[in-house]
């Protein structure tokens, strides 16, 4: 039996920044992380960008903490290792290896999966969904003989990707169900340009159309359409979402229908146990409400805080704006605040045509969120300061 003060599961950005926090508090705790994949924590909002368009792998850059430093942290990794049980009563954790480690404190740091659409052909050749290292690899390669790439989605990750294949000179494709891309966080005047942006580039655009099925007998050959139409396609990309990895933790009090609950502390309600990133269902005490984060920002900041709350020596609460940002062609979009609601009302400051410019969202007459395309980084601090003074807070 292996016994450890702490424990934590899962070795993305969450997990090692968990094992960052305790290490800041805790010199001497015993600390395992067991991580599923085989590299050490990594850069993984680069898949999509750089990772993907550079003639070589960048693998240098995608290096976030590497074995050096969980060695010289004095933290054991089990990386390419899978945690089979988890035992909340014994404070128990089974590896895939049959290995048993017994803790004290635990924090689940499993990410999230990419969601398979319910329709024939999800699992044929050529249909890739891009979430690790492994699959970015392999996504290079066959784009390497495969020159017409369809990309399912119209979220973050989508769009990522459609703009690093076409800059590669691919023939890219979009299909998305909703009139413009990223309609879970623009409003109907950016969204729209943004869509038209991505026409401009040469991405040909299926806005309004919904995936029925992939067809081909071991490899992709079409993408039908649910209103009739075949589309011929050679490599497809699935960006339609993504979902909280809780099958370790299934019907028990650490799975919700929308991730793991837990206190404004990053701890469940089991005492001891704490979740962060994508998984983490977290009251929101700056915008208000309960919300579940599925953003490298947030997963970074939130290790830190669940790491420094596990070694009792701090009590910290997690306090932030949300954040996020991405990079499309020449444009870099931050958003900051909340952007689960269409707004009521924008102020667009600058200007669509020059690609440069702020648009405030406002609920009736609350600022909700600030929208800023390619903005220095002193504009984005400005609007997160804004945003909080707005608020109160």
């Amino acid at each position: 039996m292996i016994r450890r003060d702490y424990l934590v599961i899962g070795s993305g950005i969450g997990g090692a920044c968990a094992c960052e926090g305790v290490r800041k508090h805790d010199k001497r705790g015993t600390v395992t992380i067991v991580g599923a994949e085989i590299m050490a924590p990594y850069n993984r909002w680069l898949l999509s960008k750089d990772f993907l368009r550079e003639k070589t792998p960048p693998f240098k850059k995608l290096a976030h903490y590497d074995q050096r430093w969980f060695v010289s942290h004095k933290i054991e990794t089990r990386f390419a290792t899978v945690v089979k049980q988890f035992n909340i009563e014994r404070r128990l954790a089974v590896l895939g290896n049959g290995e048993s480690i017994e803790f004290n404190k635990a924090c689940l740091a499993m990410g999230s999966r990419p969601v398979r659409p319910p329709v024939a052909g999800v699992n044929l050749g050529n249909v890739i969904y891009l979430r690790s290292v492994r699959d970015a690899l392999a996504l290079r390669e066959m784009a390497d003989v495969e020159k017409t790439v369809m990309v399912i989605g119209g979220s973050l990750l989508a769009c990522e990707t459609a703009a690093s294949l076409r800059m590669m000179k691919l023939k890219v494709s979009m299909m998305h169900r909703n009139a413009y891309l990223l309609n879970r966080y623009l409003d109907s005047q950016t969204g729209p340009w943004l869509t038209d942006y991505y026409a401009k580039h040469g991405v040909t655009m299926l806005v309004g159309e919904s995936l029925n099925g992939f067809e081909g007998k071991t490899v992709l050959r079409n993408i039908q359409t649910k209103s009739g139409n075949r589309v011929p396609a050679g490599l497809a990309v699935v960006a339609c979402g993504a979902e909280p990895n809780l099958d370790l933790v299934r019907n028990t009090p650490l799975s919700g229908p929308h991730g793991s609950p837990v206190t404004d502390y990053l701890e469940t309600e089991e005492k001891g146990i704490f979740a962060v990133g994508d998984l983490a269902f977290y009251p929101d005490r700056i915008m208000g409400g309960v919300r579940r984060q599925t953003h490298w920002e947030n997963a970074r900041a939130q290790g830190l805080v669940a790491g420094a709350n596990m070694t009792g020596k701090k009590r910290i609460r997690y306090e932030q704006i949300p954040y996020f940002w991405t990079e499309m062609f020449d444009l870099r979009l931050h958003f900051v605040g909340d952007f689960s609601v269409q707004p009521t009302r924008v102020d667009l400051r600058g200007t669509y045509a020059k690609k440069k410019f702020l648009a405030r969202y406002y609920q009736g007459d609350k600022l909700r969120a600030i929208l800023l395309c390619n903005q220095t980084d002193r504009e984005v601090e400005l609007a997160k300061k804004e945003l909080r003074h707005a608020l109160g807070k």
